[in-house]
């Protein structure tokens, strides 16, 4: 489905995605950076991930155009076996992977992949936020960490593809480069960053979701998501997804905005975090949480319930204690 529109027509538009300002930003750092046949971007990959491998002169760069993302992803498949067989350096600019989610092919275009003398595949992130004296910022360093780790899942799939027909297989390696611009300069700089935790823990979480063909057997008859179909109608098809709503979503699903009002109006604790609903157990709403606090609701010998009554109680004795504190004075 189209979930921006569907977004739209739900009267909940999403805010996802960077501004035009920063996408405007990050094409013309990307260029720079693979300016001259990717030779500034070769020489980051030299020097931080393979500095005793001959140095790169006259990398291949091939063609990866094709009909489609199916064509796309065929054509950057035999590119890489081409790279593997003939050694040298090759730099594969925006090529297409895809990658199984839940059934469903997911077509993913990584900044670049760098195929080495050895025939080992690095994966290159390219990203506009700046390096200040080498380092950057942990979470956005951590979210291209993890947006790698995907790539590196999909292009591990095409070296299992490429053993079983009988190629040598190629090493994926699980060290990524990140390449930033240099403190407040417009100058690359790089820095290479393991995914391996990243990497297993993106693989655990596409081995548990549900298939999507498991979703659409448990909707009703005629659940539709077309955004041209009425809004009730769409809200209704909507709710019938087992959904709960946390503020990470907010950066990463363009429904947030729709869900994060349900979530308000059910009075969910989820929209507080994750973390507070883990503590919280069986207390699913916030009206829960409050009646519990106030000895109203839930068992006292349950953990969560303990620490809301003796939470309360402290609150109590703080307030009871300022207002006397307070009452000389007026």
């Amino acid at each position: 489905m189209d979930k921006v529109a569907l977004a739209s027509a739900l009267g909940a538009p999403s805010g996802f995605g960077q501004s035009q300002f920063a996408l405007t930003r990050g094409n013309a750092f990307e260029a720079r950076v693979k300016a001259d046949g990717g030779a500034e971007l070769l020489r980051l990959v030299h020097s931080r991930l393979d500095a005793g491998a001959e140095p790169p002169a006259g990398a291949a760069v091939p063609d990866l155009s094709a009909q489609g993302p199916e064509g796309r992803t065929a054509r950057t498949a035999l590119a890489l076996r081409e790279a593997t067989r003939t050694g040298g350096w090759t730099l594969l600019d925006h090529p297409m992977l895809a990658l199984d989610v839940a059934g469903s092919l997911a077509f993913l275009e990584p900044d670049a992949v760098v195929v080495h003398p050895d025939g080992r595949w690095t994966v290159v992130e390219i990203k506009s936020f700046p390096m200040l004296d080498g380092s950057a910022d942990s979470a956005k360093v951590g979210a291209a960490a993890r947006q790698a780790a995907v790539y590196v899942l999909a292009l591990e799939e095409v070296a299992a593809r490429l053993a079983q027909e009988g190629e040598a297989a190629p090493r994926v390696r699980h060290r990524v480069l990140l390449v930033c611009p240099k403190d407040f300069s417009n100058l690359a700089t790089a820095s290479a960053v393991d995914v391996r935790k990243q990497r297993a823990v993106t693989a655990r979480q596409l081995a548990r979701l549900t298939l999507v063909e498991e979703i659409a057997d448990s909707l009703p008859e005629g659940t539709c998501f077309a955004p041209d179909r009425p809004a009730e109608e769409l809200a209704a098809a909507v709710e019938a997804v087992p959904a709960a709503y946390a503020p990470e979503c907010l950066s990463a699903c363009e429904l947030a905005f729709h869900c994060r009002e349900r979530s308000r109006a059910a009075g969910a604790v989820t929209r507080l975090g994750r973390p507070v609903r883990a503590e919280l157990g069986g207390l699913s709403t916030v009206e829960d949480v409050l009646a519990a606090a106030r000895g109203e609701h839930g068992d006292p010998d349950d953990p969560a319930v303990a620490a809301l009554r003796r939470a309360a109680a402290l609150r109590a004795e703080a307030l009871g204690a300022t207002r006397q504190e307070v009452s000389p004075c007026r």
